[in-house]
């Protein structure tokens, strides 16, 4: 889908300088591939970040949101839709508070605000202090790691909600604070995720627990060491498939024979088979081959279908 010309046009009046045009992705996204969005907004706080969402819904402008570009991995055919850059990143904590609790705009950097958190003795983030992606990313795709995820830490979120209100194809934007239980967390999953483009995340307040720097500080060394010991270094889109029930995918990719495994300039990681590493100058259609690759032949040996979690973003007509 493109944007109309009035619908650009609309665009360029409302946002001025902060809409850019034929923008490339590659120094967006951790991976550093993709090609070019044609319209790409940011915002710099939640405000904004409204102002956006509803003018593109109210237009019917189709748009994506882009935080840190961690878990995204973008087409080298670019992105038709409107890329709102996320850079939201307000956060304020309260301590004092029954429990303790982390108030964070979307865009806020998970794993620094896990490492604010340590730094003021408060418990409960330590297992989010490397994950690269944003606190609404996490939100909305139920991030987690080393046996817990947001499902155990939110309270609430401040949503806007696009919600059909009749059979003519009629909504209402609103916007509300959800709490833990609208999400209907499950693995890797939330109800916004089962259905895209209904929810954006403009916030969310996360609970914490009084402890000490030292010791919040000691957890998350160890989650680093182990870390360092299991997951390689350079430029990657972290796990690329979800483990399935009962396994772990990279265990899965390994006994297939696929550790190592190159396509073009992009290689299955030697020390964890879930991750891809971009060797300098990969492209997103050599990500895309070794992931169906990867999925057929564990799928021919195991009879195991391995679903992404990362996002296709942009245009996949070969998908």
């Amino acid at each position: 889908m493109t944007i109309s010309p009035a619908s650009l046009q609309t665009l360029r009046s409302s946002f001025g300088a902060r809409l850019q045009e034929n923008v490339s992705l590659k120094r967006y996204t951790a991976a550093r591939i993709g090609g070019e969005a044609d319209v790409m907004i940011t915002v710099d706080n939640s405000g904004e970040l409204a102002e956006v969402t509803k003018l593109c819904w109210k237009l019917a402008i189709p748009f994506t949101i882009l935080g840190s570009g961690s878990n995204v991995l973008v087409s080298d055919a670019g992105v038709r839709q409107v890329v709102v850059l996320n850079h939201a990143k307000k956060i304020i904590f309260n301590p004092h508070s029954q429990p303790a609790v982390v108030w964070a705009e979307s865009g806020a950097n998970f794993g620094a605000l896990a490492r604010q958190a340590a730094v003021k003795g408060l418990s409960g983030l330590e297992w989010a202090a490397g994950i690269p992606g944003t606190v609404g990313g996490a939100v909305y795709g139920n991030a987690g790691a080393h046996g817990s995820d947001m499902s155990c830490n939110l309270v609430m979120a401040n949503i806007l909600h696009l919600k059909p209100i009749n059979n003519d194809h009629q909504h209402e934007i609103l916007q509300e604070e959800w709490s833990v239980e609208r999400f209907e967390y499950a693995y890797r999953s939330s109800s916004i995720k089962r259905q895209p483009g209904q929810v954006v995340v403009l916030s969310a307040q996360l609970k914490l627990e009084q402890s000490t720097p030292e010791a919040v500080q000691a957890k998350m060394d160890e989650y680093k060491l182990m870390r360092r010991n299991s997951q390689p270094s350079g430029a990657s889109l972290g796990s690329i498939f979800k483990n399935p029930p009962g396994d772990y995918a990279g265990r899965i990719i390994e006994a297939a024979g696929l550790k190592g495994k190159k396509l073009g300039k992009v290689e299955i990681s030697r020390k964890h088979a879930n991750f891809f590493i971009n060797q300098d100058s990969a492209t997103a259609s050599d990500y895309a081959a070794l992931i169906r690759l990867v999925q057929n032949e564990v799928g021919e040996k195991f009879a195991v279908k391995l679903e992404l979690e990362i996002e296709l973003l942009g245009d996949w007509k070969d998908r």
